[in-house]
């Protein structure tokens, strides 16, 4: 995978922008003034908003704060905790931008260990030594506004002085202000949609002569709520981490528009409700028995709130949980779903998305998550990192995923970090709910090939029939497991091999397909469930230079 793109792979990569994104995108090169904060000219703004009836979520998992002796501030992001002996070093000049990003967040400050005190020694601190920089980019500033508009508007959380409360005030307009004046168009999906919640967010929370201005953000935010959370209910990132955490977003602003109903847009409550109602649906297809989501694309643990709590929020505001029309399809988010008593299976059957901005997609089209008595078996890879590099490379490439790779060649041209040019062919082409499913792939370099994979249940365990059409010249079969599983192969090289592994009550074995044309070996792996955490786990690989047809078939015995 290149860092660096040829001329061919530039145009097949931006032929697919929006003309409002490209110019953006041109505005970023020569300079936009994104991180460069505005003054807000008119007095501290008052808040406008009642404490909510419904408390808002705590900080996501991955985050925490403590203050120690003295004036040492420790505070965990992505698997590190970092120490701060004399002030939070906000530049954060040595560390990559995803961590520099999280920082700017500011959701570390809402942990329930610091003191209301604390937390306003921290967001004083902020604005004292952060004048600009990255904490002023838009999508840090939008979730800071989400943050902090929580902490401001939640009694007992801050307990300023009258001279604080001005301050920080000030401070939360003057963000809100910069924010609404440098939405990023040129990225789109989940980053425009943010920013405009944020706006939105921060123009109900406000009482000030810009709010009305703000809060006229929301006919955009409503355009981007409809385009981007589909009639499903799936984001169009198809990133179950990323439709969470936008879930939350819409729950919060729903909450906020429910204590201040004056202030909001007419018709931004129902459309709100709406959406909520389809998300929480949809996240049930990609959620698992033990809670916690389906690492398709970029997903991680621990960065949004787990699927039971978001669905407990939207229950408390009295939201409907709306399914899909087939309760285990998201027909345009692009995935399918076959469960009973013993299987739980979640399959992407669908490629990069959206095609404007699939800088967080995989080559995972046709790749399976499997949970068997509801632990996991089958895994995706997760992700790492979002820097160029190895780790990079290897939680998005093809063969990382349960899937096959063709020819030896990836199903999309990914490169750099979030880069995609050519883009593979991916159709459902028949569902029939809790039964069976089948889809077709052809890579974006092998046209001419093309992967047939059907998912069914049947006799009481699961089958995944693989095939190949075309010339394909040699195939790659791998099946990521869960770390921690005692998996070994049986059977002889000229026979039917199989994989069994041991579960807690009995024995999974697994019949392996394509018989003596099939070389299966255990290698180990990589695996990361979570931001800058590697654990080492068992891959089941298979090659073959003339696989034509042939049956996975899982049983428990």
């Amino acid at each position: 995978m290149s860092r660096l793109p040829s001329l061919g792979r530039a145009l097949r990569t931006v032929r697919h922008l929006r003309l409002p994104q490209a110019t953006a995108q041109l505005r970023h090169v020569l300079g936009s003034g994104a991180g460069r904060p505005l003054a807000f000219a008119g007095p501290p703004p008052a808040l406008a908003a009642r404490a909510p009836s419904v408390p808002f979520l705590p900080p996501p998992p991955h985050v925490a704060c403590e203050l120690g002796p003295g004036d040492e501030i420790r505070i965990r992001l992505l698997a590190r905790e970092v120490g701060f002996c004399d002030g939070v070093d906000w530049q954060a000049e040595d560390e990559d931008p995803l961590f520099a990003y999280h920082l700017h967040h500011l959701d570390f400050a809402r942990d329930e260990a610091l003191s209301p005190a604390g937390r306003v020694g921290l967001l004083l601190d902020w604005i004292a030594n952060h004048e600009r920089g990255v904490g002023w980019e838009s999508h840090p500033l939008s979730h800071r506004i989400f943050a902090w508009g929580k902490m401001l508007s939640t009694p007992g959380v801050l307990v300023p002085g009258e001279e604080e409360s001005a301050t920080l005030r000030h401070s939360f307009a003057r963000q809100v202000e910069t924010l609404s004046r440098y939405p990023e168009v040129r990225l789109q999906a989940n980053h425009l949609f943010t920013n405009l919640a944020a706006v939105v967010f921060g123009g109900l929370l406000l009482e000030a002569d810009e709010a009305q201005r703000w809060l006229g953000r929301a006919a955009a935010f409503r355009a981007e709520l409809r385009d981007q959370i589909h009639p499903d209910g799936a984001h169009e990132e198809r990133s179950p981490m990323y439709h969470c955490l936008l879930l939350e977003q819409v729950l919060d602003l729903l909450n906020l528009v429910r204590a201040v109903p004056e202030r909001a847009p007419v018709g931004l409550a129902d459309e709100l409700e709406d959406a909520a109602g389809r998300m929480c649906g949809a996240l049930e297809v990609w959620t698992h028995p033990d809670g916690e989501i389906a690492l398709f694309a970029d997903s991680a643990f621990g960065i949004a709130s787990p699927p039971g709590r978001l669905v407990d929020y939207a229950t408390a505001l009295g939201i409907p949980v709306q399914g899909p029309v087939h309760a285990d399809h998201l027909d345009r988010g692009g995935y399918a779903r076959l469960a009973d008593d013993c299987w739980h299976l979640i399959a992407s059957v669908a490629g990069p998305g959206p095609d404007h901005q699939p800088g967080h997609a995989h080559c995972d089209a046709l790749s399976f998550e499997l949970s068997v008595f509801g632990r996991r078996i089958v895994t995706d890879t997760g992700v790492f990192e979002y820097l160029p590099g190895l780790d990079r490379e290897v939680a998005r490439r093809t063969r990382s995923h349960s899937t096959l790779e063709i020819s030896g060649q990836e199903q999309a041209e990914i490169w750099s970090a979030h880069r995609v040019g050519g883009r593979p062919r991916v159709r459902l082409i028949d569902f029939q709910p809790s039964t069976a499913f089948e889809a077709t792939c052809h890579a974006w370099s092998t046209p001419d090939v093309g992967h047939h994979r059907r998912f069914e249940l049947a006799d009481g365990g699961l089958h995944i029939h693989d095939r190949i059409e075309g010339p394909a010249s040699g195939v790659r079969f791998a099946l990521p497991l869960a770390p921690g599983l005692d998996a070994r192969l049986s059977g002889e090289a000229d026979s039917v091999r199989q994989l069994r592994v041991t579960l807690a009550t009995g024995e999974l074995q697994v019949d392996l397909p394509g018989g003596s044309t099939v070389d299966w070996r255990l290698e180990a792996s990589d695996y990361f469930p979570s931001f800058g955490r590697r654990e080492h786990r068992w891959c089941l690989v298979g090659s073959s230079d003339d696989f034509e047809a042939g049956v996975w078939r899982f049983r428990v015995l």
